[in-house]
């Protein structure tokens, strides 16, 4: 898809005539459309598209559309379909009261460029260059920066489950790219195995049947990681995605001594932050923050804090669950600075605290920085 920038025009005449009479006193999107105007333009996002090819869907639009599906929490489907039939978002967003809309797998695509092209801070870095010139958001105020819990979207697996399900994908990943050359690897046991979920209630029942599963996963995962990494092989084969995750899962669960497969005992795993018991997600690992755990990421929000002004966030950073706070202090502060957006006060919690950042940030950017006492810091 290519795209070709067009200028933002004005809200339709029976669009903004039709919604002021079924929203006399506005409303949210109304009232963000008329007093903000538009966050985004076309050319904010001209390096994502080719030249050539199908014109896209307006980015501008597709933007915004995603700001407004999180603020409702909507699935795709449901912002796809209230953009076809909210009179509302089609103020927002400029459009006809005819517009059909278009499909909602264009949401994905979008955020798929986004993500590839390492522009997702795109989105509220602009929403804070408008915040600035409109003169809602000013540096050298006060600022606060604490970090919470992000789940997951995968469903918790035990040891066997886990890596029953990593073998499994890689071996739909495989039946995708190269599907003649998997029937002749495998045996049709393969199919009862691996044909369906791998899910606790299937599994065997007692713990020496399970082992002896356990086993067999292994011997068989190790059997597909031979045979891929042989000349035989299309070397394409070795750059998937579900076999490097494959790989990495094995290296951290099995050992295979001759030909002979075992677990691994536990004292001889990898630390739970270094794990991950979903193929689908791979990078999610296991954290905890005072006493609550959970397995995912973790999110560090910084917003301002001034008590004559709105409150408005001012950088988000999503890390791995295990990496502590008190790493996470000197690159918000990086982040702040290249948006000119540094606080005279950084108020943070006690996991951020760290003498030498302290004395750094007031030394070199003038910040004072205010936190709980760190009992543990000597």
């Amino acid at each position: 898809m290519s795209l070709h920038p067009k200028p933002i025009g004005e809200i339709p005449e029976e669009t903004r005539r039709i919604a002021q009479t079924a929203f006399p006193k506005g409303n949210l999107y109304m009232k963000m459309r008329d007093e903000l105007g538009t966050f985004y333009q076309d050319e904010d996002f001209e390096k994502l598209y080719p030249c050539n090819g199908q014109p896209a869907e307006s980015p501008w639009r597709l933007a915004l559309i995603l700001v407004l599906q999180f603020a409702e929490g909507l699935s795709d489907r449901q912002a796809a379909e209230a953009v076809r039939a909210r009179i509302d978002w089609k103020y927002a967003l400029g459009l006809e009261l005819s517009d059909p809309g278009f499909d909602y797998s264009l949401l994905s695509e979008f955020r798929d460029r986004l993500l590839s092209g390492s522009v997702e801070e795109l989105l509220l870095n602009k929403m804070l260059e408008r915040f600035k010139a409109l003169g809602y958001l000013k540096a050298r105020g006060k600022q606060r920066t604490d970090s919470t819990h992000v789940l997951s979207a995968v469903r918790q697996l035990n040891r066997l489950e886990s890596v029953g399900e990593t073998l499994r994908a890689a071996l739909n990943s495989l039946a995708e790219a190269a599907p003649e050359w998997l029937r002749e690897q495998i045996t049709t046991d393969w199919f009862e195995r691996y044909g369906r979920r791998v899910e606790e209630y299937r599994l065997p029942k007692g713990e020496q049947k399970r082992a002896e599963y356990g086993a067999q996963i292994g011997h068989d995962g190790f059997h597909l990681l031979t045979v891929i990494e042989s000349e035989n092989a299309p070397p394409k084969l070795r750059e998937l995605e579900a076999i490097k995750v494959l790989r990495r899962m094995w290296e951290r669960q099995f050992i295979n001594e001759d030909g002979k497969v075992r677990w691994r005992p536990g004292k001889e795993l990898a630390p739970a932050g270094e794990r991950f018991d979903s193929p689908y997600d791979p990078e999610a690992s296991f954290g905890n923050k005072g006493t609550t755990t959970w397995v995912g990421y973790k999110v560090h929000l910084t917003e301002t804090c001034d008590e004559d002004a709105a409150h408005l966030i001012t950088d988000v950073k999503t890390t791995n669950a295990c990496l502590p706070d008190v790493e996470m202090g000197e690159p918000v502060q990086e982040a702040l600075e290249k948006k000119d957006l540094l606080p005279a006060e950084h108020l943070v919690d006690a996991g951020y605290v760290d003498a030498q950042w302290l004395t750094e940030s007031k030394e070199k950017r003038e910040i004072r920085v205010i936190g709980p006492v760190r009992h543990d810091i000597h």
